[in-house]
């Protein structure tokens, strides 16, 4: 399928989970990521979920970064430059809602994006090399450009790759790992 087919069935997939399914799913990732080999890293940027997308619930991923005492980092989206700016996650962050419904930080400590090491990266869905689907406006893979090479890349789904994503193109970028509930796939 192409990006739109596969953009198409996995909103319609998604719509049909329940919150405790999303809730329980998102859980069985964030346990799953304690196996990646990733923890002595320290800056790591998340995406805070639109709830309203049925997007993986971040939160429990949160809390295992806090608890290892790692720098969390999130982020701010411009629309009109597709510039994403990111933020220190602190106690004093305040997080407001934009006009699409993404959580995002108002101010705070901003963080380049060639310091941070780990990206949690939303996706709709994901193939067998790492290529991934996302909502088509390009955030992520201009983000991902201005990150370091060594970036470690991990995508979250609740659905298990498809085999292929027909039109993939020279700027996207393949993830490192994408973890669902089920199972943790390296590119």
């Amino acid at each position: 399928m192409n990006k739109t087919e596969l953009r198409q069935k996995y909103k319609t997939l998604r719509s049909t989970l329940s919150e405790n399914e999303v809730e329980e799913m998102s859980l069985a990732i964030a346990n799953k990521i304690l196996a990646l080999p990733l923890w002595e890293k320290t800056y790591f940027h998340i995406f805070l979920p639109i709830t309203e997308q049925k997007e993986v619930n971040t939160e429990f991923i949160l809390h295992l970064l806090s608890g290892k005492d790692k720098e969390i980092i999130v982020s701010k989206a411009d629309f009109a430059t597709r510039n994403m700016t990111h933020f220190l996650l602190t106690d004093n962050t305040r997080i407001k809602k934009n006009q699409y419904n993404i959580p995002e930080p108002v101010d705070g400590i901003e963080v380049p994006s060639n310091k941070i090491d780990v990206v949690f990266v939303p996706l709709l869905a994901f193939d067998k090399k790492g290529h991934r689907v996302g909502y088509g406006k390009g955030f992520y893979d201009k983000f991902l450009s201005e990150c370091k090479p060594d970036v470690i890349k991990i995508g979250l789904a609740f659905f298990e790759p498809e085999e292929i994503i027909k039109d993939v193109f020279e700027g996207d970028i393949q993830l490192n790992y994408c973890v669902t509930p089920n199972s943790i796939h390296s590119f």
